[in-house]
Formats: structure tokens, sequence, C-alpha cells
């Protein structure tokens, strides 16, 4: 069976001693919690998040890095800056990432071989605009990002791979996909991962949206295995009922 992950991604949201303030009210409420709970912060906010982890359940991520090891990128992060102080996720491909830093396909695919080669689990968005999707070509699109983003990697890598479906239309809208909407594509990103790496057991999260009013309504979809959460991920009691949607 596989895990539930629910992904906080505070995006360029809270100073340090508000990090820690969110982690310490946060923990109790998650500590029992059979599902992964990840909160992806801004990289001001990673060493006083890792500290303030320990002893708790929730896993820290960042929210970009750069796939080169070292070099002249001013203002970049390398994979290993951040395995170094023991950050696990790394989000990569995130649409505000690919709308206003011209990220492509294949710097996806650089950056998620890279986390992989350093022992950082990426989580890979992927997700079409709503011209897109109102001309018939979400398929074709979620599709070809898939094949793009993963090109290169064996069944192997992809059991550290979580894969993140977000409707670029419903990001920070208030519009979410259908519970069947969002399930069907997730299947079919599931249907496209399996005909080329025989294998079907990858985490596929949805994001766009996502609150505690809908969360477990998505989250128990056949295909879906929980979500990349944004706005509400800035609130501890929203976002504590998220990740403890079965209870």
């Amino acid at each position: 069976m596989r895990r539930k992950v629910i992904a906080g991604n505070w995006k360029m949201n809270m100073l340090p001693n508000e990090a820690i303030d969110f982690i310490n009210a946060l923990a109790p409420s998650v500590k029992n919690t059979s599902n992964e709970t990840i909160l992806c912060v801004p990289y001001t906010d990673l060493f006083y998040s890792l500290l303030t982890v320990q002893e708790t359940n929730i896993h820290i991520g960042a929210q970009n890095m750069h796939w080169e090891e070292n070099g002249a990128y001013t203002g970049e992060v390398a994979p290993e800056m951040l395995k170094c102080i023991n950050v696990e996720y790394v989000i990569i491909g995130h649409s505000e990432r690919r709308q206003y830093f011209n990220e492509t396909d294949e710097t996806v695919n650089k950056k998620l071989k890279a986390a992989l080669k350093h022992e950082l689990k990426p989580i890979v968005c992927v997700g079409e605009t709503l011209e897109e999707r109102e001309s018939g070509r979400a398929e074709e699109v979620v599709t070809m990002q898939i094949l793009k983003s993963l090109e290169g990697l064996t069944a192997e890598d992809l059991q550290n791979v979580i894969i993140a479906y977000e409707p670029i239309w419903a990001i920070g809208t208030g519009r979410t996909a259908t519970s069947e909407d969002a399930n069907n594509m997730c299947k079919t990103i599931r249907e496209k991962i399996k005909e080329k790496f025989q294998s079907d057991d990858i985490t596929i999260l949805y994001g766009g949206s996502v609150k505690s009013a809908n969360a477990k309504e998505l989250f128990t979809m056949s295909d879906i295995d929980g979500g990349l959460v944004g706005g509400a991920s800035l609130k501890v009691d929203e976002f504590s009922k998220i990740v403890n949607f079965d209870k």
C-alpha cells in the first residue's frame, strides 16, 4: 500500500522565528499520524527548521536547488549544500519556477538527477495551464512534462521520487480540480510511468487550493497519495487538519 504524504510549500513566507513557532505548535497535533509530514521552507529557515523538528516526525524540504555541484552561479544553492545540513526533500520544477524563472523540462531533469545523486528526495511538479486544459491538451502536456522530466532515470530511482500534479489554474486561485478530474490525471501519470518504467507504486500528490474542507475527498481517491499544500500550510490549525484528514 502506497504511503500518504502531506507536504507544505511555504513559498516566500515565514521568517526563522516564525518557522520555529509554527513547527513547535504543529508538532503535537501531528505526532500520531501515519502520514508523512513535510514542510518545504525558504532557504533562510532551513537550518532553524531542521533543529526544531528534531524529536518530531516532521520532515524538512527546500523549495529549489541548482543542478551543478558548485561554480559561478550567484544566488543559487547546490544540492550538496542542502544535503550537508540534512535537508531531506526538495521541490523541483514548481509552476512558479517555470513561469517566473524560465525553468524548463530539461532543467527539471538536470535538477532531478542531481538531487538523486546527492540522496535528496525530489518532489517533481507538473501541471497544465487553463488554456491547455480548455483546449483539450491537458493530458498531452502533463504526459510530456513527465516523460521529459524523468528521462534517463531507472525504476530504482523512482523509489525516491514524488510527483506532484498541480494544475496551474488551481494554484492560489481558490479553484480546485474536481476530485475525479484530479484523480484521472494522477491515474494517467501513474499509467505512463508504469508503461515506461514497469513500476506503478510511485507516490503522486495533488496540489492546487488544497484545504481541510476538501483534503479527505481528494486524498482518498484511488490514485492520489496526498497533497502539496500551499497557502493552507501557513496556518497551523488548517495544516494540522489536512495532515490528519483520515482521523
